[in-house]
C-alpha cells in the first residue's frame, strides 16, 4: 500500500523544511562500542518541538489550505508531540488549536503546547478516553477533527526518513518506535519509494503491547490498558490504516520493557549526551536485545523526542524506571 508518490514526498519535505531543518544522522562511536556494531541515530529530539510528529502537523495543514478547507479550529487528543505539532501548525495558518490530554500528562508536554497557542483540555484516564472529549469538541464548536494516523501526516513525518534514507543508504535495518503508527508507516513507504532492502523493525512497550499482538494476530486487537512511562508508545486502540502497512512492510515488533527504556535514556545520554524521551529510547532499547544478531550491521534507529519531564529524567539517570 502505497499512501503517496516520491514527487508528493518532496514536496512534503520542501514545505517541512521551511519551518524544520533536516536533522541529525549521528553514528556515534560510544554506541558502536557498547552495541558491537555500528548505529546511526537520526535525530528527531532536533526538531522545534524536540519530536518528529511536527513534521506531519505542518503538512496537514498546509493540505487542507490547498484544498480550502481551512477551518477556524482543530481539535485532537494527544500526549504531547502531536498537540506540540498541530499546535505549531494551526498557529502558522492562523487556526485555533484544542489540544485534549489525560489525566496526569506529561507537564511540560502541556505547557509547551500552551506556548505555542494551543488551547490544553485535561480529560479522560488515557489517550483513547481523551479521544471521546476531543470528539465531543468536535461537535460542540464546529471545529475540524485531526487524527492520529492520516496520510498527510504520515508524508510530513516520512520526510524524517527520506533524510536519513538519502544520507545513508546502506542501512541494514532501522528500529522503529510505534505509537499510533505514523512513524513506522512512513519508514516503510518512504524506504519502497527508494527502492531500499532495509529492515524495518517495530518498537512497542511490554506495557503497552496492543500493535504487536494485533500484528501476530493479522487483525487489530484492542488491550485494556496501556501503562507504560513512554507515553509516545501507551495505545491500546490500534488503527486498521497503520496495522496494513505495518504488516504488509515490517519484519517483526518487538516489545520492550520498562526497564529495557530506561536503561537505553541512560545509554544515550552517556554515549550521545543527548536526551530521549521513553519513545524516543525505544528503539535503541530493542536494538539492544538484539545485538548479538546484529553484529558486524549498519544500523539505524529513530530518537523520535527528548520531551522528558525532568523529574522522570533525573530519576532514570540515578537508575531508577518510572512507575504509572
Amino acid at each position: 500500500m502505497t499512501l503517496f508518490s516520491r514527487d508528493s514526498l518532496n514536496e512534503a519535505a520542501a514545505l517541512v523544511h521551511q519551518t524544520v531543518p533536516p536533522t541529525p544522522s549521528f553514528a556515534w562511536p560510544l554506541l558502536a562500542r557498547e552495541i558491537g556494531t555500528t548505529v546511526v541515530v537520526k535525530h528527531e529530539n532536533h526538531t522545534p518541538t524536540g519530536a518528529f510528529k511536527v513534521r506531519g502537523g505542518l503538512v496537514y495543514m498546509d493540505s487542507l489550505r490547498r484544498a480550502g478547507k481551512l477551518p477556524m479550529g482543530v481539535v485532537t487528543a494527544t500526549r504531547g508531540n502531536h498537540g506540540q505539532s498541530v499546535a505549531l501548525a494551526a498557529a502558522k495558518f492562523g487556526v485555533h488549536a484544542v489540544l485534549v490530554v489525560p489525566e496526569g500528562n506529561s507537564v511540560e508536554k502541556n505547557a509547551a503546547m500552551a506556548a505555542l497557542g494551543g488551547e490544553v483540555v485535561i480529560s479522560g484516564r488515557d489517550f483513547d478516553e481523551s479521544r471521546g472529549k476531543a470528539a465531543e469538541i468536535e461537535r460542540e464548536r464546529g471545529y475540524h477533527y485531526v487524527p492520529s494516523f492520516h496520510a498527510d501526516l504520515v508524508r510530513g513525518v516520512a520526510t524524517a526518513s527520506l533524510e536519513l534514507f538519502t544520507a545513508h543508504r546502506d542501512l541494514d535495518a532501522l528500529y522503529v518506535p510505534i505509537g499510533m503508527g505514523s512513524g513506522i508507516c512512513a519508514a516503510i513507504t518512504a524506504r519502497d519509494i527508494l527502492g531500499l532492502k532495509t529492515e524495518i523493525i517495530g518498537v512497542v512497550a511490554e506495557n503497552a503491547p496492543a500493535v504487536a499482538i494485533s500484528f501476530d494476530a493479522g487483525k487489530p486487537v484492542p488491550t485494556a490498558t496501556a501503562r507504560t512511562f513512554a507515553d509516545g508508545l501507551a495505545c491500546r486502540d490500534p488503527q486498521p490504516e497503520a496495522l496494513a502497512i505495518i504488516a504488509k512492510g515490517a519484519a517483526r515488533i518487538l516489545r520492550v520493557t520498562e526497564d529495557e527504556i530506561a536503561a537505553a535514556i541512560r545509554l544515550y545520554y552517556t554515549a550521545t549526551h543527548n536526551m530521549a524521551e521513553g519513545a524516543g529510547a525505544a528503539a535503541l532499547a530493542a536494538l539492544i536485545q538484539e545485538r548479538d544478531q546484529q553484529k558486524g550491521r549498519r544500523i539505524g534507529v529513530i530518537l523520535s523526542g527528548g520531551n522528558i519531564d525532568m523529574p522522570v529524567f533525573g530519576r532514570v539517570l540515578v537508575g531508577e524506571t518510572p512507575k504509572v
